[in-house]
């Protein structure tokens, strides 16, 4: 709290060039005593600041000196550095900068702002995972440049077949999903996404971007993702779980399950996307003791097949007993 407030204080001397500990006080809402400890901290500090006594004192800047740091606070100064350490997907160049830019704040903040550069460590990789060095795409900075400066682009680009054609594009946005980065323009054949590795040339011109007034990209990207995923996943099944089941469900699942309400006998409605019944079916057969899918009759046959060949193949060799009971076929007929 004490650096915020440092910080504020700093601001409010660039802003009025002269303050008195009262009106320090009375701005910040705290005692004067605390506000006079930290205009003589601010000074001891090295900043460069000084007091006079008497009728019309205060406190001033030395020479009028500003270090503007554009009204920050201490906190979101911090914020704004942690793009610059190695766990950010921040662009060499816009680390740089940013580093550059610790030169700009009081003596008494840059030892925050650096240890905030160099507080994270961020590994993509989960366990047992192969290793993996993710480069951005050859064109990523020229097609960010279109996009800041606003200009249209003849945008080379090879399909997933293989097939390269060429077309005049308004790059709206870029956006990073995973490992993959996306372009996002709107062309003569409406709204299109670009996958960035794909771009064989970038040709900028100097025609300037037709942007849609209320065009918002995180919305956009939204819209994209949500129609990408109903294409990948068009099957939807329904089913009900066990209540201390669902936790597993969505490990498993992620976002292709929307979990419902509850049924008569305490268990919980669900609905499953996936992209076709029988790899679908595939998917849930491990999950049969927690769930009961109810339909379609396609998942339902699948799953009952799969429970057929799991049989044959294994059910044969288990030896009865306690544990194992006999299958039916095997069971006396004499009871």
């Amino acid at each position: 709290m004490r650096t915020d407030r440092l910080v504020a204080i700093l601001l409010l001397l660039q802003r009025r060039e002269h303050v008195t500990a009262a009106e320090v006080a009375r701005e910040l809402e705290i005692s004067e005593r605390t506000a006079r400890r930290d205009l003589d901290a601010l000074a001891m500090a090295g900043v460069p600041v000084y007091s006079t006594q008497g009728r019309g004192g205060g406190w001033r800047l030395v020479g009028g000196a500003r270090t503007d740091l554009s009204g920050l606070t201490a906190s979101e100064a911090r914020a704004l550095f942690l793009v610059a350490g190695p766990a950010s997907a921040a662009t060499p160049a816009v680390k740089a900068a940013l580093r550059k830019l610790v030169h700009a704040l009081p003596e008494p903040f840059r030892g925050q702002a650096e240890a905030a550069a160099s507080s994270l460590v961020k590994d993509p990789q989960r366990w047992g995972a192969s290793r993996v060095e993710d480069r951005p795409p050859r064109f990523l900075d020229e097609l960010q440049d279109a996009v800041i400066r606003g200009v249209q682009v003849r945008l080379g680009y090879v399909d997933r077949r293989g097939a390269e054609t060429e077309r005049t594009v308004h790059p709206l946005g870029i956006v990073a999903k995973g490992p993959s980065w996306y372009l996002v323009s709107n062309t003569e054949a409406g709204r299109r996404t670009f996958r960035i590795d794909r771009v064989s040339s970038v040709d900028p011109t100097d025609d300037p971007v037709e942007r849609p007034e209320d065009f918002d990209l995180a919305q956009s990207w939204r819209e994209i993702a949500d129609e990408v995923d109903r294409k990948r996943t068009p099957l939807e099944i329904q089913a009900v779980c066990v209540p201390h089941g669902v936790g597993l469900l969505r490990m498993a699942l992620g976002g292709r399950l929307e979990v419902g309400g509850s049924t008569p006998d305490g268990r919980v409605e669900v609905v499953i996307r996936g992209p076709n019944e029988y790899m679908l079916a595939g998917e849930l057969a491990g999950l049969v003791e927690w769930l009961e899918v109810t339909g379609p009759p396609g998942v339902r046959d699948h799953l009952a097949s799969i429970g057929d060949a799991l049989v044959e193949r294994y059910g044969r060799d288990r030896p009865a007993g306690p544990e194992n009971p006999a299958l039916p076929q095997e069971q006396s007929s004499s009871a």
